[in-house]
């Protein structure tokens, strides 16, 4: 069994709450980040373990791949696993 970081969209969690010429962002009730509002354009300010990319925000997860460890050495003559 292997750890393996993989990027999950979590857009549709999202949250946001306005705040002077901000918006807080927020998965479940963890902020995740803000946008802040200016009129030369708005920037994406996210915590670490966040990214945003085509108008989605991501989450970066620990996932396990591979095979799982407890059936590996199966004893199939005698007759357990």
């Amino acid at each position: 069994m292997v750890l393996e970081n993989k990027r999950m969209d979590i857009t549709d969690r999202i949250v946001g709450k306005l705040s002077e010429n901000q918006v807080n962002l927020y998965d479940e009730s963890t902020l995740v980040g803000r946008i802040v509002l200016n009129t030369q354009g708005n920037k994406y300010e996210l915590m670490e373990g966040y990214e945003q990319g085509n108008n989605k925000i991501y989450k970066y997860v620990d996932v396990t791949t591979g095979p799982d460890q407890k059936y590996v050495d199966c004893d199939y003559e005698n007759g357990w696993c």
